[in-house]
């Protein structure tokens, strides 16, 4: 589950401390998911999970009551267990903090899932938990003890956002249409994913259900939906903006990562005649591929691709509020 450490102007845990929360995420992501997992097969499942610190998961040695239920044999249990994929990435990196402290901080936003139903499968357990392990990593991108930010619903409907987070792995970090400050003035950005390696900047071109975006100019494309046709204006041209303003802020910050930047389209095609150096075209025909590639890294996180991280959260703005002021507006309505 990849990381969301900025969404558009929303307060963020991890402006507070981008050398911790990473690895946090990580410890704290897979603590659950363990501890989750060895009840469902145990058969000890409870109506809430509530938070568990990482020194109180342990083994208990209990009759299976799930093995009552559902008598599945071993060998299936454990063939499920080899088909999981929740990734267990690597954190003893050079950037991370040793021998994490919970801090104050800390103590509030703990990811609670609830047991809506009793999952039959490995895969309906992990399905269940992403699903709300999402709204838990929304809050993480939206409030923290002090401030917090209006989300707009919009955002917890987007079906592409979740997408990313579910299935990109721990080590990447996502900003969702980050606003950043450039010479005093507000920029609103598209996508930015880091890699361990690479820094990926993705313009998204998703309107009409099967529609056809044909280049044939510097500033105008073709629109194809049907027999309709309407010029549109070129994505190129924002996505060739988010490259240089990222471009710019990694060479005064003497970042040194690869920008590659990506056209997107989920529900429609992109004829583009020949090809463009340094960006890839990724519409509905090659959207899994281009998924399945990313969610194949098995490299840790990097040094680099955090100090690029809080490059960019240095430049972004925030509009949040402290949550003394939201408490008092709640109380008088």
């Amino acid at each position: 589950m990849a990381q969301l450490v900025k969404l558009q102007d929303y307060i963020s845990r991890y402006e507070i401390d981008l050398a911790r929360y990473p690895t946090q995420f990580i410890r704290l992501k897979q603590n659950h998911w363990d501890r989750i997992k060895h009840q469902w097969q145990t058969g000890d499942m409870i109506e809430r999970w509530e938070h568990l610190d990482e020194e109180d998961v342990q083994e208990e040695k209990k009759t299976s009551l799930f093995q009552k239920i559902f008598p599945f044999k071993k060998e299936k249990l454990e063939e499920e267990q080899e088909q999981e994929d929740i990734e267990k990435v690597v954190i003893t990196n050079d950037w991370a903090v040793d021998n994490d402290e919970i801090h104050e901080e800390d103590t509030t936003l703990l990811f609670e899932p609830n047991l809506v139903y009793t999952p039959h499968t490995l895969e309906e357990l992990k399905k269940m938990f992403v699903d709300q392990f999402f709204h838990f990593q929304m809050k993480w991108a939206s409030s923290t003890l002090r401030e917090k930010s209006y989300v707009d619903p919009k955002f917890m409907r987007d079906t592409l956002l979740r997408a990313m987070l579910q299935t990109l792995p721990d080590n990447y970090l996502i900003f969702y249409y980050p606003i950043i400050r450039v010479k005093k003035a507000p920029i609103e950005l598209d996508i930015i994913i880091l890699t361990p390696t690479e820094c990926l900047c993705v313009t998204v071109l998703e309107q009409e259900e099967q529609a056809v975006f044909i280049a044939n100019s510097e500033r105008f494309w073709l629109k194809k939906v049907g027999k309709n046709e309407k010029k549109v204006l070129s994505p190129l041209i924002q996505l060739n903006r988010m490259e240089k303003v990222v471009e710019q802020i990694f060479t005064q910050n003497n970042i040194e990562l690869p920008i590659r930047k990506i056209l997107l389209t989920r529900n429609g095609y992109i004829d583009y005649p020949g090809t463009m150096y340094g960006i890839s075209f990724v519409d509905k025909r090659k959207f899994p591929e281009w998924m399945n590639y990313l969610k194949r890294s098995v490299s840790p996180m990097k040094h680099m691709q955090i100090r690029a991280a809080q490059t960019i959260l240095n430049t972004v703005q925030t509009t949040s509020f402290h949550r003394d002021i939201w408490n008092t507006e709640d109380k008088e309505v």
